[in-house]
């Protein structure tokens, strides 16, 4: 079990999930996206809503920007499945849960994990205690980004094929590395995939951007990343984002904004729930 326990999913990891949790508890619907696998992987303890980072009120802008992300990911996986795009490659997945909570359509594509081992193979193992299992179409591709991994080979030995078109996500990713590091996990990317591929990325934008109501919460975050030994690195606006995927060779790319998903999820609501804007954000770029 301590092995076990060694390679749990990190804080901020399990942080998301429980997010995505707490929506469908703290939030009224319609809810944006219904998941609580990632709540059923933990199994926290029953007081896990009176944890600090799960306030409903303090927590409530954030969690709406992460299940916005993710819902504009899954309609976006929905969307290029039904043009014929059959495999979806997902970077530094942690507790993603398309696999489980929409085996229709991931039964129809080759869904790729890509993450560190220890927390990998822990996910693994609690999808097998649960009773989920891993379905053929399900690949989990070990990488150790530490190390020097390459992922690309990571992908093909798992059944990847790069002959043909994919969509790659990577969300809460880019802020904990260099500048040059995204430029070249960027061109690495474009390298990678067949023309016709979707890349979606999130970004983190200077924290004195952000909604002034917001601003609290986000250095908190970054104070919290930084004890813990994974300092946020990066930050970009919209411009330097765009201009990034543009140098590293997409030919196509766009900034979604919060604005964008408010009004595409959040319209009508009488609560007032909505992400906030200059936060983090994404990019969708084509090869």
């Amino acid at each position: 079990m301590t092995d076990q326990q060694d390679a749990a999913p990190d804080s901020t990891a399990a942080r998301v999930a429980l997010w995505r949790a707490l929506h469908l508890e703290a939030d009224p619907a319609p809810h944006v996206l219904e998941d609580r696998i990632g709540l059923e992987l933990l199994a926290p303890g029953a007081d896990w809503r009176s944890r600090g980072d799960m306030d409903p009120q303090f927590t409530r802008p954030f969690r709406a920007s992460i299940v916005a992300r993710a819902r504009f990911i899954e309609d976006l996986v929905v969307e290029q499945a039904g043009r014929g795009l059959g495999q979806y490659v997902i970077l530094g997945a942690g507790l993603d849960s398309f696999a489980q909570r929409r085996p229709d359509l991931a039964s129809q594509l080759k869904v790729f994990e890509v993450d560190q081992p220890g927390p990998q193979a822990w996910k693994r193992q609690r999808l097998v205690e649960l009773g989920f299992g891993i379905p053929d179409w399900l690949r989990f591709v070990p990488v150790d980004f530490e190390a020097g991994d390459n992922w690309k080979d990571g992908l093909v030995a798992a059944g990847f094929d790069d002959s043909k078109p994919a969509i790659v996500v990577s969300t809460g990713v880019s802020m904990y590395l260099t500048k040059e590091a995204n430029a070249a996990a960027l061109r690495q990317v474009v390298a990678a995939l067949a023309p016709g591929s979707t890349l979606a990325m999130t970004f983190l934008l200077p924290l004195e951007m952000a909604d002034p109501e917001v601003r609290p919460g986000l250095e908190m975050a970054q104070k919290g990343a930084r004890a813990s030994g994974t300092p946020f690195i990066s930050f970009f606006t919209p411009p330097e984002i765009l201009a990034l995927a543009r140098e590293a060779g997409f030919a196509q790319a766009r900034h979604i904004s919060a604005t964008d998903l408010a009004q595409r999820y959040f319209a009508g609501r009488a609560d007032g729930l909505r992400p906030p804007s200059n936060a983090e954000e994404l990019l969708l770029a084509h090869t």
